[in-house]
């Protein structure tokens, strides 16, 4: 009975299958990669327009002032103090609505 199984599965067309799986990975690009690159790509630019004076809020949960910018790092005012930090330290600008974390 079992060899009737497999001799009946073998004889199937592949093309379904193939069908379903192309449609599975067009369902996973366009509900995850993209909308992914899409914030990675407007954050990217967010990053790239900070200057001196803008209030950002960290991913440490703080929000501080920029005091100058550099290529990769940014001094922030804290308080009294200035601190150096990585750009990609800042999750938003004060004044725009914070990002949902999961």
């Amino acid at each position: 009975m079992n060899l009737a199984i497999l001799q009946q599965a073998q004889n199937q067309p592949m093309w379904p299958t193939l069908l379903m799986m192309g449609g599975m990975a067009f369902l996973f690009y366009f509900l995850m990669i993209r909308p992914q690159s899409k914030d990675r790509k407007q954050m990217e630019e967010r990053l790239s327009k900070l200057k001196a004076g803008d209030e950002v809020l960290l991913s440490s949960g703080f929000y501080a002032t920029i005091d100058r910018v550099e290529d990769k790092h940014i001094y922030i005012k804290l308080g009294s103090s200035v601190i150096k930090a990585r750009r990609s330290a800042v999750v938003a600008l004060a004044n725009e609505q914070v990002p949902e974390q999961n």
